[in-house]
């Protein structure tokens, strides 16, 4: 399913195109016109938005710069779109607007949703939106990371299963692994800590320190240092409550009180507020009576004695001592010695713990070789059949006699994990390298797709293994330049086949100039130039009807009114539209 479409391209000052819209739609798009007019500025336009290099060569002669500007319209939740917005870009209602400048003086600048962006973010957002083919500009299946993604998923679920079982033990392994390291490099570090904490544990249990006994003894100390003082304002202010044994004439506070009661109670019933404020001065009679006694029992039990004090404050030197080293109070130094304790529990088990962890990193190993073993056996009879589909597409695409293979290979890895009876490297997704790979005839050595055929071959290689991967593995939009370099006849006819084919599940545009591939394309393009040369905005349209037939009646004959070639060219429609 499509989940991005590039709508269209404006591109301004670049080659021999002034200023002019490219109208894209779903499907297959072909692109047609005289040779030099201009088509392939359309894979150089599009090869800009996606990161490529900026040749300033390519900026019109007179002007400042060129200028291609974008607009793909994707799902909100596609990987591409959340990329830009990570960058800061944002949707124009459901559509992307990319564009790229180049200077004359190679300067280059990039945008990505009105907002300005590195140029490798173009590149980035073109992995999951566009795979171009040129003679030029090949991207997407030829980066090996790619080409080994794509092979999985044309494998399926014989390569997902273990993939799956492979990654989880290998997110495990790199967890163990870590947690292992930093157990054994900080070893020396850890065992000081231990220390460090059976000192400070044996400290505090010799002092045995109560909860809030600092506070306690504070208190004690204070009182036992002014007992003297303490005791004298309690025997005074007992004598001012309730009188002095010694003199019996003398006035206290109770008798005051007692006295005002009396004199209150002799003429209460005349007035209630009266009575209430006697009641009131009861109370204080009462309260005075207990506070009295409670000074004559305070100085009764004030301690004077010296060497209680002594005592004291030898204790509070030996819980200053832990004050100062493990918390400011006596609840804090008891909080410090359970959570010591427990820490020294975890450090005094690093050893044990040491041990576990090295038996579960060799069984992950183990478990890792085992499933990439799993994973390259299922690979390798993937890359048969893969490589056998791709070899007959090429048959009908006038190679063949070309030949395509995957090669999966290991390097040797002495830290690496055993697969086959050896040691290799491996890596989140197994231990193979895939690299697709042809030889274009029969005796010449199998090379990487890429040095193995012509530009011309290899938009055709890439075309067959594209076809053969859709479905397995999307790319919203296609772009083919020179596909059907080389090609005529009945090997046109089937390109033009297979490119519709690809249109069904993607995007697909391509720069041709045979009339058998056009006729298979549900749109036309028609780049054409003004009498001075350039391509204006007028100078790219849609063909339609009468003017489709006439644009391929040119392609076939070289006349735009030949009966014989019209006549062809209606035939060639007809047959493609049967044929899709």
């Amino acid at each position: 399913m499509v989940v991005s479409v590039l709508e269209e391209m404006r591109i301004r000052s670049l080659g021999v195109i002034e200023d002019a819209v490219v109208e894209l739609s779903p499907g297959f798009t072909a692109v047609t016109g005289e040779t030099g007019a201009g088509k392939t500025m359309v894979v150089t336009s599009l090869g800009l938005l996606l990161g490529g290099r900026a040749d300033p060569g390519l900026v019109r002669i007179g002007t400042k710069s060129a200028s291609v500007e974008g607009r793909i319209s994707l799902d909100a939740d596609a990987p591409a779109a959340v990329r830009a917005e990570e960058a800061g870009a944002e949707l124009d209602d459901g559509a992307l607007l990319i564009s790229r400048t180049v200077s004359a003086e190679g300067r280059s600048r990039a945008f990505v949703g009105g907002r300005s962006v590195p140029v490798g973010l173009l590149g980035e957002l073109a992995d999951e939106l566009v795979a171009v083919h040129g003679q030029t500009d090949q991207q997407g299946l030829l980066r090996p990371a790619r080409q080994r993604e794509a092979l999985d998923r044309y494998a399926g679920d014989a390569v997902a299963v273990p993939l799956a079982k492979y990654a989880a033990a290998y997110r495990r392994l790199r967890e163990v692994a870590g947690e292992l390291d930093a157990l054994t490099t900080r070893a020396r570090e850890r065992a000081q800590e231990a220390d460090l904490l059976r000192f400070g544990l044996g400290e505090v249990a010799a002092a045995e320190p109560l909860p809030g006994e600092d506070a306690d003894l504070a208190a004690e100390a204070e009182r036992l240092g002014h007992a003297e003082a303490l005791a004298s304002a309690a025997a005074v202010a007992h004598a001012a409550l309730a009188g002095n044994p010694e003199d019996p004439e003398g006035a206290d506070a109770g008798l005051l009180v007692a006295g005002a009661q009396r004199a209150l109670d002799a003429v209460r019933s005349h007035d209630p507020a009266l009575a209430a404020l006697s009641d009131r001065i009861g109370e204080i009679g009462i309260l005075l009576g207990d506070v009295a006694g409670e000074l004559a029992g305070y100085a009764d039990n004030l301690d004077a004695d010296p060497r209680r004090l002594a005592a004291v404050e030898e204790r509070r030197a030996v819980l200053a001592h832990l004050l100062r080293k493990y918390g400011e109070t006596t609840d804090a130094v008891l909080a410090w010695a359970e959570q010591g304790a427990a820490r020294l529990v975890e450090l005094e088990g690093d050893d044990e713990r040491i041990g576990e962890l090295a038996a579960e990193r060799e069984a992950l190993r183990t478990e890792l070789g085992d499933l990439a073993q799993a994973l390259t056996d299922a690979r390798a009879e993937a890359a048969d059949r893969f490589a056998g589909a791709v070899t007959a597409e090429l048959a009908q695409l006038a190679m063949p006699h070309a030949r395509v293979g995957v090669a999966l290979r290991q390097v040797e890895d002495e830290e690496g994990i055993e697969v086959g009876g050896r040691r290799v490297a491996f890596g989140p997704t197994g231990a193979d390298e895939v690299e697709l790979q042809l030889a274009p005839h029969p005796g010449a050595p199998a090379r990487p797709i890429a040095k193995g055929a012509s530009g011309g071959e290899l938009s055709r290689v890439m075309l067959a293994v594209e076809v053969v991967f859709a479905g397995s593995d999307p790319v919203p939009t296609y772009l083919f330049d020179e596909v059907d370099a080389g090609v005529g006849g009945k090997a046109a006819v089937e390109v033009g086949r297979r490119l519709a084919r690809l249109a069904r599940t993607a995007q697909v545009v391509v720069v041709t100039h045979l009339p058998q591939v056009a006729a298979f394309a549900d749109r036309q393009l028609l780049v054409e130039k003004t009498n001075d040369g350039s391509v204006t905005r007028s100078g790219v349209r849609v063909l339609e009807g009468e003017e489709r037939v006439r644009e391929l009646s040119r392609m076939l004959a070289g006349l735009e009114d030949s009966e014989l070639g019209r006549a062809h060219a209606e035939e060639l429609l007809a047959a493609a539209r049967e044929a899709r």
